[in-house]
């Protein structure tokens, strides 16, 4: 049994479950808010759009992940910009910040010579690097989107399913849609760490799709969400372990696949559920002579 103990006490593996599972509470929080209005691609974009960032500080010998929450601020604040006051649709505005930002990003590390054993952290994520200051920043990051997602669950609600009626009841949808903008924003930013750049919108939408056969309110569906990902977290880096695969790459595929099973499951439960419940046979309608008696 010494080999399936072996990993829990090595302390940077711990360090990177711990730090995973703030990842997944972001993520869970955030996804499933991106599940349902429907911004998947907002997360990818968000999630490349870091790249130039990243360069630049890398650069300029700054921490990393601070050139990234800088780009990804920036790209966020334009598609915001883009959508208010251009003629563009969402998707248009998103797509052509997202080329733009990542072809920059391409650009900037071909003209520097500081990436050969970098690209693959950024791209892909060294969860296994993570420092206590990592820690701290992930646990004050998580408990600021649970805190927005607290104060701000009505408004979420209403702008999500009316933006009218939002405004009618007085919960101004547009600063709703800001703040959701902000917490996705957030959210690849913190797991920039754990999965890089590429993998992001993995964690954050595959254990948000994975608990959605299970639950039926938004405040479950998230905590469930919180648990796939965790698990996910934890056999990833299980994998990485046993098996000598990349970290963050080993995690996002674990999401994805209990995603898949988590659907094939619920699909079986709903068609069992539906062969349980038995229908009565409507009794057959009385015919003239049991009525009159002749």
């Amino acid at each position: 049994m010494h080999w399936l103990t072996e990993p829990f006490t090595a302390d940077f593996f711990l360090r990177a479950l711990v730090g995973g599972a703030f990842v997944a509470i972001i993520c869970g929080v955030v996804g499933t808010w991106v599940i349902i209005r429907g911004m998947a691609f907002l997360g990818e974009a968000i999630g490349h759009g870091m790249l130039p960032g990243v360069a630049l500080a890398t650069v300029a010998g700054a921490p990393a992940i601070a050139g990234g929450a800088v780009s990804a601020i920036v790209m966020s604040a334009m598609i915001s910009l883009l959508q208010r006051r251009g003629r563009l649709s969402y998707d248009t505005s998103i797509g052509l910040l997202f080329v733009s930002m990542l072809s920059l990003g391409v650009i900037i590390v071909s003209h520097s010579r500081s990436f050969a054993t970098d690209a693959t952290a950024m791209l892909f994520g060294d969860i296994l690097a993570m420092d206590d200051g990592d820690l701290l920043g992930l646990l004050m990051a998580a408990t600021a989107t649970i805190s927005i997602a607290v104060i701000l669950h009505r408004n979420f609600v209403a702008a999500a399913f009316d933006t009218r009626i939002a405004q009618t009841l007085g919960l101004r949808p547009h600063v709703a849609q800001l703040a959701l903008v902000g917490l996705v924003t957030l959210a690849v930013v913190s797991s920039y760490q754990a999965v890089g750049s590429l993998l992001v919108v993995g964690l954050l939408l595959a254990p948000a799709v994975a608990a959605s056969p299970w639950t039926r309110s938004i405040p479950a569906r998230m905590t469930v969400a919180v648990a796939f990902g965790t698990v996910a977290v934890a056999l990833g880096l299980l994998c990485s372990w046993y098996a000598g695969t990349a970290a963050g790459a080993s995690i996002a595929m674990a999401a994805i696949a209990l995603a898949a099973l988590s659907g094939i499951g619920g699909h079986l439960y709903a068609g069992r559920s539906t062969r349980a419940v038995k229908i009565p046979e409507p009794e057959p309608a009385p015919d003239f002579v049991s009525l009159t008696g002749k």
